[in-house]
């Protein structure tokens, strides 16, 4: 049996000098891995999280044991108070904190031995008064049945029954000043014949058929206590007639020795084996399978009373040809001393094993008294999940640095949302397995298209959503904590990441896992090595799935491994044990008592809605002209103006309905009309709202061209009204538990659509096609330069320019197939096609000032 994990800093003896040496390590380590960072390139903003991950990690190994036995202590106490004493506390340190672990360990044996003498008191008294008492009640039935007859002598006998069984109780309640060292024997010259015919007629009353061969010589005269000394060959004799056969002989000897005296007990029954001959003089220790009756303390009292004279008792081998038990009490001559101990009593409760020992006591972590019951730590351990976040870890080191967004980034991805998604155990539910199924989909842009900015905007929706899914959220307010949650996991994970470390060493493996880990790497590399020097086809093949592993390399791609490892192991626990984040899930709303408090701030939102549609309505039927007059401004830059306030505008409507909806009250079939009414109108001229501002950006963009910030800008705007429609739905049915979750969703769902368009593509076709190039100028900088390649075969399609303007740098190396992409793949194919020629220097192109080629015949060879 092992004993408890030991602490790297138990050697040391200071808990300050531990506290010293942890702060110490944790700084110089992150010192370190500053430096090492800064040398390898690594950037700021990644070697600071790696930093402190790593601190934390080595804070978490050091630390452990240090206050683990304040809180073992504290359970133990609890426990305690529960009347469970066989608790102790595991502490291998040599600190302070270890010192008062074992003095508190010496405390709970010490109330642990007075709570099992206290409950072994009852027991003693109620096993010493049975066999009195069936005495007395064996000669009282005689008389009341009129076999004996109430004369005064056996009325005397009873008498001396009653009174020897008062003595026996006042000698038992002795045992109370035996934990005290304060019994004293009343030891006087008995005649020991005389005492074995006093406990032979005792235990002969009750009627149990037995013969008695007694073998004592009259003579015989010790010294020692008598009451006791008959209590003793009493237990023995009831031992021996209950475990002999029915009838049998139970032979009863005594005699003088060299040093001493001795009595002994021979039964006919089936004896004692020898393994278990010193455990039945325990309390409660009777053969298993013997049955027979008996409660298995009369050994154990006998045991006790040779030990308060002095002497010893055991079983001895019965004889060649010889059965039964044989059992022996050896006293020495002259007046017995008291010994100083109370003879060793073991718990009156039925025990599950014979080697029972006390349990160390469970601490509860240390960090449940900061996360309270926001974020109970009930996650059992885990360890595919760690084996998961690995590996998405290495993939993250062997293929992100020094690569384009490919499809090594998705495989990178979809490892660590893999891992995410399947460590939660609501994974099967619907609303989780839809966000897993978004979270998966959002990362097919990262290969399909160039455009890393629609890729990344994707990638990050994918991220909210995979969140939300695993956290089960329900509210805006549920989503923003499960966010912030995400990093606090790396906190509130750490015992459960200690946990799932000692799982991977269950039964001594962890060495033999690390040993047949470094074999196997080491073999890898030696015959690899070899085969990759002697073929030259196996060296290709090496070279295009391995990255480039040189030192300069190295650096970088630990920080990243490790840094994508942390981040993932945070997420994966925050979806194996999510934390609650509805605090206000089951509340009941408050409405307001008066009806005009909630309708009359809606209505007045409602007149500001049609006082700016009976503007847009004069701005139509007044036309460009009366706009002019009145603002001085185009109609393209009026509708550019207001585009910004419009979408604030829409954003807070949904606020102010979700506030009116919490404080309306529906207790009449009036009240529910009124709250449909006011705030499904303020829901109609919001969309009119969205309808305008989408026009007006229509307008904008028409005069002055697609960009990406306008057209995103569309979709959110087109999102928002969404939105719109959904509160009509939900103030309708007057249920909007939904709406949450499905804004989730479709915003997510709406980047996705954005991507399937291929948006720079789109952008490039649509300024291309906007109007006539030759009398519209087009900001072919714009196009040229700030589009990827996900463009360029529209461009070299739908404009004839001169080759040098395309700007084709990202082109010119080709990618390995971990860093293929198909924007980049169609627009090198569209290149090759048209026999552009890739260009690596810088882009000469005659723009004006405003970043506009004007088409001229010497730049254009037609239209597009």
């Amino acid at each position: 049996m092992t004993g408890p994990p030991t602490a790297p800093l138990d050697p040391l003896t200071s808990i300050k000098v531990k506290l010293a040496v942890l702060v110490g390590v944790s700084v110089l380590l992150a010192a370190v891995l500053g430096a090492v960072g800064r040398a390898g390139g690594v950037p700021i903003l990644l070697t600071i999280p790696v930093a402190v991950a790593v601190a934390l990690g080595v804070t978490q190994l050091l630390a452990a044991g240090m206050t683990s036995p304040l809180r073992q202590m504290t359970e133990a106490a609890q426990q305690m108070a529960r009347g469970v004493y066989d608790v102790r506390v595991e502490a291998t340190s040599q600190d302070e904190v270890g010192r008062l672990a074992a003095t508190f360990n010496r405390m709970a044996e010490d109330l642990a031995a007075v709570d099992r003498e206290r409950r072994a008191l009852i027991a003693t008294v109620s096993h010493e008064l049975r066999t009195p008492l069936a005495a007395l009640a064996a000669r009282l039935e005689n008389l009341a049945d009129g076999v004996e007859e109430p004369t005064p002598s056996t009325l005397a006998e009873v008498l001396a029954q009653a009174q020897r069984m008062g003595s026996l109780v006042a000698d038992l309640l002795d045992l109370s000043r035996l934990d005290a060292g304060l019994v004293s024997l009343d030891a006087d010259r008995v005649p020991l014949a005389a005492v074995v015919e006093e406990a032979r007629a005792d235990v002969a009353l009750p009627g149990r058929a037995a013969t008695y061969d007694v073998d004592v010589d009259p003579e015989l005269i010790v010294t020692a206590d008598r009451a006791r000394l008959r209590q003793l060959v009493v237990n023995l004799l009831d031992n021996a007639v209950r475990h002999g056969p029915p009838g049998g002989t139970v032979t009863v000897s005594a005699g003088a020795a060299s040093a001493g005296w001795w009595i002994e007990v021979r039964d006919e029954g089936p004896g004692v084996p020898p393994s278990e001959r010193e455990r039945v003089f325990e309390r409660f220790g009777t053969l298993e399978g013997v049955t027979g009756g008996g409660t298995g303390l009369g050994l154990a009292v006998a045991r006790w009373v040779a030990q308060l004279h002095g002497g010893r008792i055991a079983f001895l081998e019965p004889g060649l040809d010889q059965g039964g038990a044989r059992v022996r009490a050896e006293f020495p001559t002259g007046t017995p001393q008291t010994p100083p101990a109370p003879l060793v009593v073991e718990e009156v409760v039925p025990r599950p094993s014979r080697d029972r020992r006390p349990q160390p006591a469970t601490p509860p972590p240390v960090l449940d008294g900061f996360f309270g019951t926001f974020w109970p730590d009930a996650s059992p351990a885990r360890r595919s999940v760690v084996v998961g976040a690995a590996v998405a870890g290495v993939l993250a080191g062997a293929i992100i640095p020094y690569r384009d967004g490919g499809i090594g980034y998705a495989l990178v991805l979809w490892a660590c949302g893999l891992t995410v998604l399947l460590s939660s155990p609501h994974r099967r539910e619907p609303f989780t397995l839809a966000c897993g199924v978004l979270g998966v989909l959002s990362v097919l842009p990262v290969f399909l298209l160039d455009a890393a900015w629609i890729a990344t905007l994707c990638v990050l929706a994918g991220i909210v959503v995979l969140v939300v899914g695993v956290t089960r959220g329900r509210s805006a307010l549920g989503f923003v904590l499960a966010g912030i949650c995400w990093p606090l996991s790396s906190l509130r994970g750490l015992p459960w990441f200690g946990r799932t470390l000692r799982a991977f060493g269950v039964q001594g493996s962890t060495t033999a896992l690390a040993r047949t880990v470094a074999w196997s790497i080491l073999a890898v590399l030696v015959f690899g090595l070899l085969f990759v020097s002697a073929d030259a086809l196996v060296a290709s093949w090496v070279n295009a799935v391995l990255p480039d592993w040189n030192p300069g390399t190295f650096v970088p791609r630990a920080f990243i491994g490790g840094f994508v490892f942390a981040v993932v192991l945070a997420a994966a626990y925050l979806s194996l044990n999510p934390p609650h984040t509805e605090p206000f899930a089951g509340r009941q709303r408050v409405p307001v008592r008066q009806r005009y408090e909630w309708l009359v701030p809606v209505t007045l939102v409602n007149g500001v809605f049609l006082l700016f549609l009976v503007a847009q309505a004069t701005v139509v039927f007044g036309g460009h002209t009366y706009l002019e007059s009145q603002t001085g401004l185009t109609y393209a830059d009026y509708v550019h103006q207001g585009f910004g306030q419009l979408t604030v505008a829409t954003a807070l409507t949904l606020l102010v309905v979700w506030a009116a909806s919490r404080k309306a009250p529906r207790a009449t079939p009036a009240d529910v009309l009124w709250l449909r009414g006011a705030l499904g109108l303020l829901c109609a001229l919001t969309l009119v709202v969205v309808a305008s501002a989408l026009y007006r950006m229509h307008v904008y963009q028409e005069a002055y061209g697609f960009t990406r910030t306008r057209l995103l800008v569309d979709v959110f705007e087109g999102w928002l009204g969404l939105l719109v429609i959904g509160v009509f739905v939900a103030g309708v049915r007057l249920n909007g538990w939904w709406l949450p979750r499905a804004a989730v969703l479709t915003g997510a769902a709406a980047l996705l659509g954005l991507a399937a368009i291929n948006p720079d593509a789109w952008i490039a076709r649509h300024n291309l096609e906007r109007e006539d190039l030759s009398t519209t100028p087009v900001d072919a900088q714009y196009l040229l330069q700030s589009l990827s390649a996900d463009a360029v075969p529209v461009l070299l399609d739908g404009l004839a320019f001169a080759p040098e303007c395309l700007n084709t740098a990202e082109l010119a190396d080709d990618d390995d197939w971990l860093e293929w992409n198909v924007g980049r793949a169609r627009a090198r194919g569209a290149l090759e096609t048209t026999g552009v020629e890739v260009r690596m220097d810088g882009v000469f192109c005659p723009y004006t000032d405003e970043g506009e080629i004007v088409p001229t015949p010497d730049l254009l060879g037609g239209s597009g």
